[in-house]
């Protein structure tokens, strides 16, 4: 038990080390200090049964940093400390960042979510529609209506859940060449009729922000998000030196009992190599610290540091449930916004969180969600490939429950 005490305490040396922010004084802003330090020692507990081998969380309210701890290991067979300036791939967390560019542009005037997307990228016009497939033959008809970008964002497009070169061709396609894919493949389901999860819809609103920008998708993002707001260690390509804090990622041994690495999903190595596609259903890499900022921002109204990124208008589309009572997203009692999840009746995983709770989780585990009504963030970063359901994994709920018993 010696060395492993040790490696905990220097896993919070470290962590204190290179914390790069000021955390406000909890009671500030009604918080229990002494609770939201238990963080630590739960997400500890998880390591140590070999469900994740190291994790960082991030709480905030009222505009304010409370808590930032880490947990475990970056890397196991180095025995190497997680610390709070880690880089985590985040996945589909980028889904909701790209749709965010989206509603810029909107408030700009340059489209609108009614638009239908063969407006901005021709190649969809004529788009058939599946209305019989067997063994023998498959049906084409024409769709009553054909798909908009309102559709993108809700996941209820009925573009192909994944491209007819899926994966590793992926890595040799332009977004331009990736999307034509989309086009030239016949709607699965009618638009606006259901929710069905779609990584190309995603990937498609990404290069309507470019045709409409005039600006490659990924030049936008960093011109208009992420350099603007200090997200340094946001990239779809990490460096070098970025990539010597990349947390490796792992998966559940044969046997159950302990985690081996694996590699990152749709991304091939090396993972800075620019000619690969800048993919935005899934490509970011970031810190905790990094998606705090985008996160103050948006609890804030749009608006930080004197600088408006997004109009309140355009920002309550967002994150309004526009999916009534159908079935949305990956836990119960979900709605669907543009581009977040919605919270519409707090159970299970999110009965702690308020209704109007609004982010993503992304492949590995990864979740960040803001409570607009208590004025809470929440962010954890683990890289747990396997998981059933992410978005219900015992990780985010431990977290989740610890962080939110902490308010008075």
């Amino acid at each position: 038990m010696k060395p492993l005490r040790a490696s905990l305490l220097l896993c919070l040396l470290l962590a204190s080390a290179v914390r790069s922010w000021a955390l406000v004084d909890p009671a500030e802003v009604g918080m229990d200090a002494a609770k939201l330090r238990d963080i630590q020692p739960q997400m500890q507990k998880l390591v140590d049964e070999h469900k994740i081998a190291g994790a960082v969380t991030l709480v905030a309210r009222k505009g304010q940093i409370v808590s930032v701890q880490a947990a475990g290991f970056a890397n196991l067979k180095k025995q190497t400390p997680m610390r709070d300036d880690n880089l985590f791939w985040i996945a589909s967390m980028t889904k909701p960042i790209t749709a965010l560019a989206v509603m810029m542009l909107q408030d700009e005037g340059k489209l609108s979510i009614d638009d239908p997307v063969e407006k901005h990228l021709p190649e969809f016009k004529g788009q058939m529609l599946v209305s019989e497939t067997s063994a023998e033959k498959t049906v084409l008809v024409k769709p009553a209506r054909v798909i908009t970008i309102k559709d993108l964002l809700m996941h209820m497009s009925g573009l192909v859940s994944k491209s007819p070169l899926d994966k590793d061709a992926l890595d040799q396609l332009t977004l331009r060449e990736a999307v034509l894919t989309y086009a030239l493949s016949p709607l699965q389901f009618a638009p606006g009729s259901k929710w069905s999860y779609c990584n190309p819809g995603i990937t498609t609103l990404g290069r309507i922000v470019e045709v409409v920008s005039g600006t490659p998708y990924a030049t936008f993002m960093d011109k208009r998000l992420f350099k603007p707001l200090g997200m340094k260690d946001t990239t779809f390509w990490p460096n070098g030196a970025q990539l010597k804090r990349l947390a490796t990622a792992y998966k559940n041994t044969a046997d159950d009992k302990g985690l081996e690495p694996v590699t990152i999903t749709y991304l091939t190595e090396p993972y800075s190599n620019r000619k690969r596609m800048p993919l935005p259903a899934g490509g970011l890499f970031s810190t905790v610290g990094d998606l705090a900022k985008l996160y103050l921002m948006l609890l804030a109204g749009g608006e930080i540091d004197g600088r408006r990124y997004i109009s309140a208008d355009a920002l309550k589309l967002m994150t309004t449930n526009h999916s009534g009572d159908l079935k949305m997203g990956f836990s119960d009692g979900m709605g669907m916004g543009l581009g977040f999840h919605i919270v519409r009746e707090p159970t299970g995983v999110t009965a702690m969180l308020s209704p109007g709770t609004y982010g993503h989780g992304g492949a590995y585990g990864t979740q960040g969600w803001i409570d607009p009504q208590r004025e809470m963030i929440y962010i954890m970063l683990i890289q747990r490939s396997g998981l059933k359901n992410g978005d219900q994994s015992e990780m985010r709920r431990v977290f989740q429950e610890t962080a939110a018993a902490a308010v008075k």
